[in-house]
């Protein structure tokens, strides 16, 4: 498959951000977003999703919440994205069903395989670069998504200080998924300008 791009959101949501979230989206091919607030509450994540899963929806972008597989079902959202501390993987792949359950797997190839046993749709490696976005306390090589990528089916994506400048290597060992915060939401011309950068950017490489 063609490498396809993944937003997550900023950690703290400025209040117009469905309208540049439809700008984003209207700016070139997102495969999904993942909301992932900071320190938010239950009903500010459930208000959240409320406004936002439409806005992907209406332009066929799954959506997925960060960190909570049984909030991820309660709010009907696509699918949850976990770290290696939120929760049992396996009964949180049960819990989802048919939903898609990414898995945090930092730089670690054991990580991944273990992810892959429990039934995760796709593992994501990082961080690649240097980010603002979250502390960065696992840095990963190109290599191990192309050791990934050769070995197994479940799709891998790559995330941490990805940019339109920096993304080819990524592109080219086999990444399938370019998870991005700042090169969008960040983009001094606004986030659709940011989505089409990168498109460009992974389309050459």
């Amino acid at each position: 498959m063609d490498c396809r791009l993944y937003l997550i959101t900023p950690p703290r949501l400025p209040p117009d951000f469905a309208d540049r979230l439809a700008a984003a989206l209207d700016a070139g091919d997102v495969a999904c977003l993942q909301l992932r607030l900071k320190d938010a509450s239950p009903d500010e994540v459930k208000r959240a999703v409320e406004t936002l899963m439409p806005v992907a929806h209406a332009r066929d972008v799954a959506f997925l919440l960060n960190d909570d597989a049984g909030l991820a079902v309660k709010l009907g959202c696509d699918g949850a994205h976990l770290g290696q501390t939120d929760g049992d993987h396996a009964a949180a792949r049960k819990l989802l069903g048919e939903r898609t359950l990414g898995i945090t797997c930092h730089d670690s190839r054991h990580l991944a395989m273990e992810a892959g046993e429990a039934g995760a749709d796709y593992v994501a490696f990082g961080a690649f670069f240097p980010t603002d976005t979250k502390a960065t306390t696992h840095t990963a090589g190109v290599d191990l998504l192309a050791w990934w990528s050769e070995l197994f089916e479940v799709p891998c994506c790559a995330i941490g200080g990805i940019t339109a400048a920096n993304c080819a290597p990524l592109v080219r060992a086999g990444a399938d998924f370019l998870c991005v915060v700042g090169a969008v939401w960040g983009h001094p011309e606004g986030p659709a300008a940011g989505v089409r950068a990168l498109g460009a950017a992974m389309a050459a490489a």
